[in-house]
């Protein structure tokens, strides 16, 4: 159990470092939606920034993955190691900042943005994310937890400052939501100030052996996150091509993206603890890679985490109704019923993560692209088939469908090729009785809402004693 408690250990602090910064940031949710912007315009920002996340995945092309990969190698140079990813980096966001520079305005002409600047502040972010990725990646490597967190909360704060001096003291109309995408480059712009040291000290470098073999290990990662990030994010572009007209009273198809967008944010509770545990988990995974022990040591890893993603479920579910009217406003209420669907999707990705370690340490990322377009494929045709029906909730359950087909997937191929014990039927057990649970809570009809917030607090904290009480032997046992 101890490399699972400092693993542990670690995640809180990269937690602190991920979870209270875009909890923090979270706190910009009302001040966009409720005080500035309409549906149609925070619609807008939702979409450029579904377009952002694909493409930083392409500018950083799989190279964190394949550092750590690489210099956990034993005898390897891990300075060369980190010049040579570094360098690639470098070259593959550099030419597409280039390209998506000089075509701003077709660009922006062609996603009907009436603002090319918007276009250049956001490549500009994106080449800044980019070229601190793998000093980022090197702080996680050396376990350089306590400072990894303090660059990013101080980066959000900043980011909260910019936007509250921007929208609320030194507003334009004719800049409007743009001052969202500049205040995030000024705010990401800053780390460059923290990392200036490790990137003056970086030496371009280039090998013909190492550099091709981290590219061929890389590319299938990159296709893997670009997969990803369209299951996650054009659900919302979906919504605008296949709900009906009329489908909600009064609703648009391109204020529906901006209702669905503001909800689904309410899965960033479970995504920053996933993301928390990423950070930490993925330089483990490759230091332990040679351990005879792994195998059961990745299961316990998998089990845990899936019992503390239990808990955010259970959590946020039966409390969503309280969040709502503190994060967002009254007119985006109506996508609220999707974000129990959408916390049990994103369980559901956080252990296809876990899982995922087979390929990366077996060198057969392919099978990570494979399966990850497989999810894509039904996603598309989950949302193609649902949406119509369904609406937002149909959108959701896509996105369950398709996390749940690639968590599948991953476990068994995965047992091919590298045997993990993982102990399936408890962890089904717990996810079943978990969203059970949150299901007949959510029936209950009480008086106010403090009685149900207090009746909700104790129906969380007894559910965490049971776990505890299931799991004590487990936890207080010596083994790995």
């Amino acid at each position: 159990m101890n490399k699972i408690k400092r693993l542990a250990g670690e995640t809180l602090i990269y937690g602190l470092g991920s979870i209270l910064p875009r909890v923090l940031n979270f706190l910009l949710v009302p001040l966009h939606t409720i005080d500035m912007f309409n549906r149609v315009e925070y619609g807008e920002v939702t979409k450029l920034y579904a377009f952002v996340g694909v493409i930083n995945i392409v500018y950083m092309f799989g190279m964190e993955t394949a550092y750590f990969r690489f210099a956990t190698k034993p005898g390897t140079n891990a300075q060369r190691v980190f010049n040579l990813a570094q360098t690639s980096v470098v070259l593959i966001s550099g030419s597409l900042t280039f390209v998506l520079l000089v075509f701003a305005n077709p660009i922006a002409a062609s996603l009907q943005i009436s603002n090319p600047q918007f276009i250049t502040w956001l490549t500009l972010t994106m080449l800044i994310d980019a070229v601190v990725a793998i000093p980022f990646a090197r702080l996680r490597l050396e376990k350089k937890a306590k400072l990894f967190a303090t660059i990013k909360i101080i980066n959000v704060l900043t980011l909260i400052a910019l936007n509250f001096y921007f929208l609320k003291l030194n507003y334009d109309p004719t800049v409007g939501i743009g001052y969202v995408f500049l205040a995030n480059l000024i705010a990401n712009a800053l780390f460059l100030l923290f990392f200036i040291k490790t990137i003056i000290s970086w030496r371009p470098a280039w090998d013909g052996s190492i550099s091709l073999q981290m590219f061929h290990y890389a590319w299938p990662v990159m296709l893997t996150g670009v997969a990803g990030m369209i299951n996650e994010m054009f659900s919302r572009q979906m919504l605008d091509w296949w709900l009906p007209e009329n489908y909600y009273a009064g609703v648009t198809s391109k204020e529906a993206g901006g209702i669905f967008g503001a909800c689904y944010k309410f899965a960033v509770f479970m995504n920053l603890g996933i993301q928390a545990f990423r950070y930490a988990a993925e330089p483990f995974f490759f230091s332990h890679a040679n351990d005879k022990t792994s195998p059961l040591l990745f299961a316990k890893v998998n089990h845990y985490f899936i019992l503390t993603c239990c808990i955010v479920l259970l959590a946020v579910s039966i409390n969503v109704d309280i969040l709502k009217q503190i994060f967002i406003g009254e007119q985006y209420w109506l996508a609220i019923p999707i974000v129990p669907v959408l916390l049990l999707a994103y369980l559901f990705l956080g252990v296809y993560y876990n899982m995922s370690v087979w390929f990366k340490l077996t060198d057969k990322t392919y099978y990570g692209t494979l399966i990850t377009i497989l999810g894509a494929i039904v996603t598309v045709v989950g949302n193609f088939w649902l949406i119509p029906i369904w609406g937002f909730m149909g959108s959701a359950l896509a996105a369950l469908l398709c996390y749940f087909t690639m968590v599948v997937a991953c476990y068994v191929s995965g047992q091919r090729f590298y045997p993990i014990p993982y102990t399936v039927l408890k962890d089904v057990g717990y996810i079943v009785a978990t969203y059970s649970l949150l299901t007949v809570v959510n029936w209950i009809a009480l008086p106010n809402p403090w009685v149900a917030t207090t009746f909700h607090v104790v129906v969380v904290l007894v559910f965490m004693g049971i776990v505890y009480l299931l799991e004590r032997k487990n936890l207080l046992s010596p083994s790995p």
